[in-house]
């Protein structure tokens, strides 16, 4: 299946053995485009290159999109690690040096790349991810009065389970960056904290970045910064770009 990306190199670097750093989108069912993207322009000014695909479920066409139903943590996942492959394979980036991050579903398909793609990725970021999918669904059904509703059928659909309790969810549920606005209404706090509690309990490298009065869309310009600068801090720690 062809994917279709956008790839951001640095500015006066030769594109070749980069540094990599894929950065999905959130959504699923959304789509990256070639407008001004402000989180894959901060890192190329770092250095590294800097993939965004359009992994199967994303809002191209309806047949895409479809393509996607149950492909939760399995192609989706992959179409990302097939990318990273396939500028390994030009030349363009050193695959020894990627890492993975991303927001909302992409901050899940951060967490799911090291997880499930081992060997692929040095280090995730996830922002405002999904760590627990039985809790995200629970806590939809909730919202809800645990009623059939519109919002719970998209969860479902992509992760190709029949609710909260759906064995199905457990197949898919290195250095890890938390960052989660604490006001989040979209994927609650509670999902990146029961990740770092998990991982301190496993005793796994993680930090958790709680950002103060911001919700899942990073609205407020201040802590935007403070994602960014966190993000990149950690990045260069984990997958030096020089």
């Amino acid at each position: 299946m062809n994917i279709p990306a956008y790839l951001t190199l640095p500015r006066d670097r030769e594109a070749q053995n980069l540094p990599l750093i894929v950065l999905p989108h959130g959504g699923p069912q959304a789509r990256d485009t070639a407008d001004f993207d402000w989180w894959s322009q901060a890192l190329a000014n770092q250095g590294y290159a800097v993939l965004r695909p359009n992994y199967r479920g994303s809002a191209l066409t309806g047949k895409f999109i479809a393509a996607g139903y149950g492909q939760w943590g399995r192609k989706m996942q992959t179409d990302l690690s097939d990318g990273v492959r396939y500028l390994a394979r030009q030349g363009i980036i050193d695959p020894s040096r990627v890492c993975i991050a991303g927001a909302s579903y992409g901050g899940y398909a951060a967490l799911a790349g090291v997880s499930l793609d081992p060997g692929v990725y040095r280090c995730a970021v996830a922002v405002a991810g999904l760590s627990d999918l039985s809790k995200q669904l629970e806590w939809v059904e909730s919202n809800h009065m645990n009623t059939h509703n519109r919002e719970e059928r998209y969860w479902d659909r992509f992760m190709g389970a029949t609710g909260p309790r759906d064995a199905a969810l457990d197949a898919i549920s290195v250095p890890v960056l938390l960052i989660h606005g604490k006001e989040d209404t979209v994927v609650p706090y509670e999902q990146s904290q029961i990740m770092f509690d998990a991982m301190r309990r496993a005793r796994k490298p993680v930090e958790l970045v709680t950002l103060k009065h911001e919700d899942h869309w990073l609205s407020r310009s201040e802590t935007r910064l403070q994602m960014l600068q966190t993000s990149v801090a950690f990045l260069r720690e984990h997958n030096p770009p020089d």
